[in-house]
């Protein structure tokens, strides 16, 4: 094979793999061949070949006079397949099934939940029995679109505890706090639009947005929010259409936006007529309430996510939506075409629970064992030399610099060898800063075996 042959292959390649991905979608046009004989360094001849012949392979149709387009029904989306590409260590996907895999002889330090037995078993036992003596109502009929009245009431009290003033017409439920979001996306977003998001932020919110076809611009994240003057600069070059954050406790860091922060973001999201998505799962882990950007704006441009996933089961899938309620009735109609109702039984299962007498003292311990988590993991990470970006005042995760520039996902790969499934800091950035660090959840490092692994994973790359 000669070296042009060589070439107008490698460009078909290509063109296939942006075909595969949807950078190429049905219908549109491709680069001009002196625009893609540029790019890929390559003769304009060799362009014309490769085109010629993914026509002859029925993938493009020549338009004479206008140029070449791509030809077919679209490809199934492969996330895998969406650049850049990672390997499966640090892949967003690959972590979240991990997390849910059943194989109990796994530690997962790098997962995001609380371990089962940490969870509020009793309640969901009892909420379980007096639904079982209920009306048949509640266990085998649709929910109405907006979901329970009952619960959207006892969310609106539960928002009032964080200063956000709003009205069951402006809650929906939704199946889970992951589906909350992805109904706002459908909502407001088209293929091609701008996200803020942070850097670093929760791995999923890379790969949601993915599917989406949007374009993810991240901003720096610090010990009090979104950097001002790179988010500043970030609306004045991409004018994104929405902003996903986590105000209260973030994740990966632990950290927490400070009210000057987040006055000055709301003025600049008026500024730049910005959609801000909050997404609040960990509330409840809090020990003191954090500010809130829903409560500043009053649910005027920010929407507030979150579910109980976190706190009371996993099982039971259930969130919801704050927002305005001009837009309510949208959102219904889009949940209604989607995922026609979320389920009753999971919210009257999550409305007995939040009223039953013992969930505050159930909250209230698992808050105490996490700070007592968050000391014995910070000390054993220190004797390692690892140390975290800040010590979170809250919550599960702690966001650690592995010592001497050590790469992270070279560890992750080593340790999933051994059974421990760890999360490295590319999985949450695409900085390049993220490459020594490593989230790790407190309430799942109770086993010396992590740190025995760690210890010589460390002394290896030493």
């Amino acid at each position: 094979m000669n070296e042009k042959s060589t070439l107008i292959e490698q460009v078909m390649s290509d063109i296939k793999s942006r075909i595969d991905s949807r950078a190429y979608a049905h219908g549109s046009r491709l680069p001009s061949v002196r625009s893609q004989a540029k790019a890929m360094h390559v003769s304009v001849s060799t362009v014309v070949e490769a085109y010629e012949r993914l026509v002859a392979e029925g993938l493009l149709v020549s338009r004479p006079g206008s140029g070449f387009y791509v030809s077919g029904p679209v490809a199934p989306l492969a996330l895998q397949e969406i650049e850049p590409a990672v390997t499966r260590e640090i892949d967003p996907v690959w972590l979240s099934r991990q997390a849910i895999e059943e194989d109990e002889s796994t530690l997962r330090p790098g997962c995001g939940r609380l371990p089962p037995e940490w969870l509020f078993e009793q309640g969901m036992r009892r909420a379980l029995r007096s639904l079982a003596r209920s009306d048949a109502i509640a266990l085998t009929e649709y929910a109405i679109p907006q979901g329970n009245p009952a619960l959207r009431q006892l969310l609106c009290r539960r928002q009032l505890n964080l200063g956000i003033i709003s009205k069951p017409e402006q809650i929906l439920l939704t199946e889970s706090g992951t589906q909350a979001i992805d109904l706002i996306c459908r909502f407001l977003l088209e293929p091609g639009d701008s996200v803020l998001i942070d850097d670093p932020c929760y791995f999923n919110f890379h790969t949601l947005l993915k599917a989406h076809r949007v374009n993810a611009v991240a901003v720096t994240y610090t010990p009090n929010g979104p950097d001002l003057s790179e988010f500043k600069k970030a609306l004045e070059e991409h004018s994104p259409r929405l902003y996903i954050t986590n105000s209260g406790v973030h994740n990966p860091t632990g950290a927490c936006m400070t009210p000057a922060v987040a006055h000055q973001l709301l003025k600049l999201a008026e500024l730049h007529d910005l959609i801000i998505v909050e997404d609040d799962i960990f509330a409840d882990f809090e020990i003191q309430p954090i500010p809130r950007l829903a409560a500043f704006d009053g649910l005027n441009r920010v929407i507030q996510v979150g579910s109980f996933s976190k706190t009371i089961s996993a099982s039971v899938r259930c969130g919801y939506i704050a927002a305005r309620q001009d837009w309510l009735k949208d959102l219904v109609d889009l949940k209604v075409a989607t995922n026609l109702g979320s389920s009753r039984l999971a919210s009257e299962i999550i409305l007995k629970v939040l009223k039953d007498a013992g969930y505050r003292k159930h909250v209230d311990t698992i808050k105490a064992r996490l700070a007592v988590s968050r000391v014995k993991t910070i000390q054993k990470l220190a004797e390692l030399n690892i140390h975290p970006w800040l010590e979170p005042a809250a919550g599960m995760f702690i966001w650690c610099e592995l010592p001497n520039n050590i790469d992270a996902t070279d560890v992750a790969k080593a340790s999933l060898k051994q059974g421990v499934v760890l999360a490295p800091g590319p999985a949450f950035s695409h900085s390049t800063y993220a490459k020594s660090f490593m989230r790790f959840n407190v309430a799942q490092c109770d086993d010396k075996k992590i740190f025995e692994l760690l210890k010589k994973e460390m002394n290896k790359r030493d």
